[in-house]
């Protein structure tokens, strides 16, 4: 490995920072960014009294504070308006905080920790917000608990399924999860008896691990590619995205991606048989969480390979990363007896689209189109899907045989996204997969890091307007109260981008640190 000059780690150096404008930066300045940023954290969490999931069985339900908040249409009112504005604040406070630490040079890193440790600590006891799936983890549990196959009995075979909080409908669907996280879910209902509160603390202390992992491994990853780590950090794991959806979502991905990332680590820092062997390993766990990180196994070979390989070597190095990968899930699937049932289940997920994925919204167009002549509608649907994931995989195979050497990373990162956008579903947490990997590789203070600002600030306004658990006896309905949440959200939305005496500023006067040569 070539060594070049070091980029300082986060946390390194000291004050005095220099703002956008050159001069010195007031610590105070950054100090009420960060208590602003927990502001909006907290008021997520006392929004999630009144409309997070709550499982019907929760003692927290006779609580007077959440009685007040779940139970009467005022509470729920002001739930949802918490819910939206905190979450907007939280962006706006992101985006402050990359503009206060716009020249990124030493002492910044020290700030980004502080901004993720601040705006996280909230999120910790947030009833669970913008999706329901923690307590399908729990269901699963429940039905390895009872020594069933959960690929072929679904969480209703085991009784009280619905009033534990897992959404009825996914009650029949096989987990889109590999061996190793049915062993985690195993192993939080062992301990806790399946108690939905102490288990949803569990999984998110699971989450909270990863997330630690990931603040330690992408500033690394960064300083791999020349990238100033800070900056990294910044627009990943301090992302509001990132933070919501493994945090207080207590999404699995967070496992998945710390294992893939650390893979990746590991096999940039040995490019040799050592490394190689210990990344595939590390991502073939990533895999056994959640399937779709196979499409790191090619990049991971060509790391694997080593620098300038030859074809022959490649093809070798890629044979040995397969064999490598099936045999360690070949083995977990014989010690817990389900063999590869989770292939079979990873089309759950995608058995449905939405209006804003591309290809959802042809595929909708083709319903509507299907239903106008007299044809199949869902026949018409079903094909655009399947021509849209399909056209992926030509995407990676290209990545895969062309580019440098220094940048598999980022053809890895390309990969990955090809899966996302030709996917008819997109959920917020898949575009959260992809923003370390472009992050560590290099997102440029242009066009590249306004589409980042628009996805994040979309999805928090989708999100906040979506999943809302309201009391069905209000006098308030379910669809009011996501129009009111998108109204408001949307609302901030746009005054932070041509309003706000200080976001609006974002289109100018930017400038980023210098990229570093790449060392891997």
């Amino acid at each position: 490995m070539q060594t070049t000059s070091r980029t300082p780690a986060p946390g390194e150096g000291a004050e005095p920072l220099a703002g956008p404008d050159g001069s010195r930066l007031v610590s105070g300045s950054l100090l009420r960014t960060v208590l602003m940023g927990a502001l909006g954290s907290l008021m997520l969490f006392v929004g999630s009294l009144g409309v997070g999931w709550l499982a019907s069985v929760s003692p927290l339900r006779q609580m007077p504070v959440i009685i007040a908040m779940r139970f009467t249409t005022a509470g729920a009112i002001v739930s949802i308006l918490l819910l939206a504005v905190g979450g907007m604040l939280l962006i706006r406070e992101w985006l402050r905080l990359g503009q206060k630490l716009n020249r990124w040079g030493p002492g910044s890193g020290r700030w980004v920790l502080i901004a993720i440790a601040a705006w996280s600590a909230p999120m910790l006891v947030t009833i669970p917000l913008f999706s329901r799936d923690v307590y399908s983890y729990i269901g699963q549990g429940r039905v390895m608990a009872n020594g069933l196959n959960p690929y072929e009995h679904g969480v209703s075979t085991i009784d009280n399924f619905f009033q534990l909080g897992a959404d009825q409908m996914w009650s029949e669907s096989p987990p889109p999860y590999g061996p190793l996280f049915l062993w985690l879910e195993q192993l939080v209902v062992a301990v806790t008896g399946a108690n939905p509160d102490a288990a949803v603390l569990w999984f998110r202390a699971m989450c909270v691990l990863a997330v630690i992992a990931c603040m330690w491994l992408i500033p690394r990853l960064a300083r791999l590619h020349g990238i100033n780590p800070a900056r990294a950090l910044w627009l990943s794991v301090a992302n509001p995205l990132f933070l919501t959806n493994f945090i207080v979502s207590v999404h699995n991905d967070a496992i998945m991606i710390a294992l893939a990332l650390a893979g990746t680590y590991v096999a940039s820092v040995h490019r040799n048989w050592k490394g190689g062997l210990a990344g595939t390993a590390l991502v073939t766990l990533s895999v056994a969480v959640k399937p779709i990180t196979l499409v790191f196994l090619p990049f991971i070979g060509l790391l694997w390979a080593g620098k300038n390989a030859s074809w022959t070597r490649r093809f070798v190095v890629w044979f040995l990363t397969l064999v490598w990968a099936l045999a360690l899930l070949g083995l977990m699937g014989l010690v817990n007896g389900f063999g590869f049932g989770w292939v079979a289940a990873m089309s759950t997920p995608g058995s449905v689209s939405i209006w804003y994925a591309p290809v959802g919204f042809l595929g909708g167009l083709a319903s509507a189109l299907a239903a106008a002549v007299g044809a199949d509608a869902g026949q018409w649907r079903g094909t655009v899907h399947s021509i849209g994931q399909a056209l992926a995989v030509p995407v990676i195979l290209w990545l895969m045989f062309t580019g440098r050497d220094e940048r598999i990373i980022r053809r890895l990162a390309w990969a990955f996204a090809a899966i996302v956008l030709f996917s008819p579903m997109i959920q917020a947490w898949y575009v959260v997969w992809l923003i370390p990997l472009f992050a560590v590789t290099g997102i440029r203070s242009d066009w590249q890091v306004d589409v980042l600002f628009f996805l994040t600030a979309f999805f928090m306004i989708y999100a906040v307007s979506d999943q809302l658990d309201v009391f069905p006896y209000l006098d308030l309905d379910l669809s009011s109260g996501r129009l009111i949440a998108a109204v408001v959200a949307l609302s901030y939305g746009v005054y932070l981008w041509f309003l706000d005496p200080a976001t609006k500023r974002l289109l100018r006067g930017r400038s980023e640190p210098p990229v570093r040569s790449a060392v891997i």
